[in-house]
């Protein structure tokens, strides 16, 4: 069975881009809509994974063929973060995680007691923020999933993390971290032999899985953000939105033709910060032990 295990909707806020953050939103998709462009894509199960969220993923709860999921922003020390994709959670589940997520030792601890499938989202990735090598030491030791195929995300992004993953016996998810209906279902996650829902979320939590479809291109990332910029724009032309952010966004308009350029610097940022970021990691291997955030010895898991 397969499943896009890292997909947005409309209810994931801000977009998170350099400039753009200050004029649309992350997706404009309905939930509804994901649902029919994954299946049309050859998806056998549909979730999603918004920003700290699961309104959208509840949007289409209790259909055989989905389960509720969402993107966990993970607080670190200095303002740093971690994603993390969340699957099959309830909403009183949810509400353990929102008010732990800001401190990522009891976050984690929390995790595991509720026995959730949890994977590590692009860690080699620059649009997460700032690194440092030991929050992904923390986060490898923790998390026996991660993402190793994101179809926004360059090759050598996704690589970084395939390898730093395969080196500790850790299993590979993928999503295609799609904001736009254009790109849900790019990459994906497959669970061999599984045939029913339980048997794939089953396979999941013991890492029986298996990333497959493409990574990211600039031609894709451009695209898909031209797709949010035009949906916010005509969100202001329609006055569906606040007066004063329909007023950034026509006054933006005439920078529109600029975004190739903007996206250009983007991705060659994320190219770059994925190769320091993977060397760093793998010259400090010499030095890895588990020990929690500020230093010292792993505490014991606890709520």
């Amino acid at each position: 069975m397969r499943c896009d295990l890292h997909v947005h909707s409309r209810f994931s806020g801000r977009c998170t881009v350099p400039i753009l953050r200050h004029v649309v939103d992350e997706s404009y998709s309905e939930p509804e809509q994901v649902y029919v462009r994954a299946r049309a894509r050859g998806m056998d199960l549909v979730t999603l994974t918004d920003h700290d969220t699961i309104e959208g993923a509840l949007a289409l709860a209790g259909r055989p063929d989905t389960f509720v999921s969402e993107e966990v922003t993970c607080g670190l020390p200095g303002g740093r973060e971690l994603h993390l994709g969340v699957y099959d959670l309830t909403e009183e589940q949810h509400a353990g995680i929102s008010v732990r997520r800001h401190d990522a030792e009891r976050l984690f601890a929390y995790l595991a007691e509720q026995r959730l499938p949890v994977s590590l989202n692009h860690p080699f990735s620059a649009l997460t923020g700032d690194r440092r090598t030991h929050d992904l030491d923390v986060a490898f030791a923790r998390f026996d999933l991660v993402e190793g195929r994101n179809s926004m995300l360059p090759p050598v992004t996704n690589r970084s993390a395939v390898e730093a993953a395969t080196s500790r016996g850790l299993s590979l998810v993928g999503g295609s971290d799609s904001h736009t209906l254009n790109s849900v279902a790019r990459a994906y996650t497959v669970v061999p032999g599984a045939r029913t829902r339980a048997e794939f979320l089953a396979g999941l939590r013991q890492g029986f899985t298996i990333p497959a479809g493409e990574s990211g291109t600039y031609a894709r990332f451009t695209g898909d953000l031209a797709r949010i910029a035009g949906l916010a724009y005509r969100q202001a032309l329609t006055g569906s939105v606040a007066p004063l952010t329909a007023a950034a966004l026509l006054a933006a308009a005439p920078l529109l033709p600029l975004l190739p350029l903007v996206t250009a610097a983007v991705y060659l940022h994320e190219r770059a910060f994925a190769a320091r970021h993977f060397e760093r990691f793998t010259g400090d291997v010499g030095r890895r032990r588990r020990r929690p955030l500020g230093g010292g010895t792993m505490a014991p898991a606890s709520a």
